[in-house]
């Protein structure tokens, strides 16, 4: 009888979850493209502000970006998602990264090209349903740049910290 009670409890917890789900409308595009945006950028904002500062100059080799240079590339990629999005027409403008001289100048441009784009992404009701391919090709430009990030973190024998245990 005991397993009975257990499989009927069970049972119940699994119909009342489907009947939930079914209860609750699906995501929009808009708010699934806000949702990815805001996850990849948080998890870039949070490794700019956790790497040293001695380390942000930094390069993997010498012809590539230093550690900076690529957060302030991403968040030129974020401008341009922003004003893409607001309908303006315009190309992808690199910032210059010897305009942003210290670690502080370049968070505070990452946290601003973010708050931007989020702002952006919240002026469309329904989501940017008319031209989706700037914010997806800013959401893989970020992701892949993430995945860099990382690796300068490994060659200074620093643990990423989304790889760190949680506390």
């Amino acid at each position: 009888m005991p397993k009975i009670i257990g499989y009927c409890s069970i049972l119940t917890a699994l119909v009342c979850l489907a009947v939930d789900a079914q209860t609750k409308p699906p995501a929009t595009p808009a708010k699934t493209i806000a949702q990815y945006f805001k996850s990849v950028n948080d998890q870039v904002l949070v490794m700019a502000k956790d790497f040293p500062e001695d380390k942000y100059q930094f390069r993997l080799k010498p012809e590539m970006r230093s550690f900076g240079d690529v957060i302030v590339h991403i968040a030129s990629g974020n401008i341009y998602g922003a004003k893409a999005g607001r309908g303006e027409k315009v190309n992808w403008d690199e910032l210059d990264p010897k305009n942003y001289k210290t670690k502080a100048d370049i968070v505070a441009l990452l946290e601003k090209s973010i708050r931007d784009a989020d702002a952006t992404l919240k002026t469309w009701p329904e989501g940017p349903h008319k031209n989706l391919e700037p914010w997806m090709g800013v959401m893989e430009h970020s992701a892949e740049h993430y995945g860099l990030l990382i690796a300068y973190y490994r060659a200074n024998g620093i643990v990423p910290p989304s790889s760190r245990p949680k506390k």
